[in-house]
């Protein structure tokens, strides 16, 4: 088969992505690849893939309405014109405002929802020319429409092989933003007078840019820093060095890609018990399940019960992302 994959317009895909929809996006399009399938991807320059990459305008700027609209409307005339060109059997989108984008070619369609559904306009759910797959029994819960399959999210499980320097710090690892709680992360080693490192990008969206100026820069400090946006290895390294990886979400989590990337790390996550947060971190096995941050404190005191040998395990039984690409398969296979 031919799979036409769409990235969310302006972010690149690949492992060094900060988004977990554009890691997923990559890693499906590698399985399509090593299975001998025809893979086209449509993503903003800079993006690494192992199929057929087809370049959108990336942002370089304020990501304004203004530059996601012109960015949607690359897209569709990308779409359209690669229809034309390849016989495209199915076309898989990946980014939140895939309905912005949408051809009038009569090719099967397929969206993963990788955000929370209250994040999509209810005439998604609506649509009948769009298939819908969920990445967690939460999120299919939430969903207006019934029974959506679910394709829960994997990782390399190879390249967070467990293999751990010396604990050194405590970790908040994504895109700093304000739903995803990393001021309370601060506050948190800051009660306990612990190391943090602070790593992710701040995307060129305004709000974003003034939660990190007004809500996590004042508290940064000698022992709580800020590492910037890390690729891959650094990530791995920093991973691999942290007590436990801490995630104070405020939002209803979908799914977790870094605290998968944690516990195949042998590191332990504490993690607020948001969306699908419980589904993967396993409590007092994998890391603790919280209610508060005054409960993340004290589960952070916790974290030497953890054993990374079960982390690493647990993480290979239910984390490995062929499992996630051979499920992807089946559903393109199914008519």
């Amino acid at each position: 088969m031919t799979i036409l994959s769409v990235g969310y317009p302006l972010l690149p895909v690949g492992p060094n992505a900060a988004g977990g929809a554009e890691q997923i996006l990559y890693l499906v399009d590698r399985g399509l690849v090593r299975r001998g399938w025809h893979s086209i991807v449509i993503a903003a320059r800079g993006s690494s893939v192992d199929g057929e990459l087809i370049e959108s305008p990336a942002c370089k700027g304020e990501m304004t309405e203004e530059v996601r609209k012109a960015a949607r409307c690359d897209h569709l005339r990308l779409i359209e014109q690669t229809l034309d060109q390849y016989p495209v059997d199915l076309l898989h989108f990946h980014g939140l405002d895939f309905f912005n984008y949408l051809p009038s070619n009569r090719v099967r369609k397929i969206a993963t929802l990788h955000l929370p559904c209250a994040w999509y306009p209810d005439s998604v759910f609506a649509a009948k020319d769009v298939e819908l797959v969920c990445v967690s029994d939460s999120q299919a819960r939430s969903a207006p429409q019934p029974a959506l399959p679910v394709i829960r999210n994997g990782i390399d499980t190879a390249q967070f092989s467990g293999k751990c320097g010396e604990r050194k710090h405590l970790l908040w690892l994504g895109r700093i933003c304000p739903e995803k709680g990393v001021h309370i992360a601060l506050e948190v080693a800051r009660e306990l007078d612990a190391p943090l490192v602070v790593a992710g990008p701040v995307h060129r969206y305004r709000d974003h840019e003034v939660y990190f100026a007004e809500k996590v820069q004042p508290l940064l400090d000698r022992k709580r820093r800020y590492a910037g946006p890390v690729g891959l290895s650094e990530k791995i390294r920093l991973l691999g060095e942290a007590f436990c990886l801490l995630i104070p979400s405020l939002v209803e989590e979908t799914s977790s890609l870094v605290a998968m990337e944690a516990i195949s790390s042998g590191t332990p996550v504490v993690a607020y018990r948001s969306g699908a947060l419980p589904e993967i971190v396993e409590h007092g096995v994998t890391g603790f399940v919280v209610d508060s941050q005054q409960q993340m404190a004290e589960a952070v005191r916790r974290v030497v019960e953890i054993s990374s040998n079960t982390c690493r395990q647990h993480a290979l039984a239910c984390f490995e992302a062929a499992r996630m690409v051979e499920d992807y398969v089946r559903l393109y296979a199914a008519q």
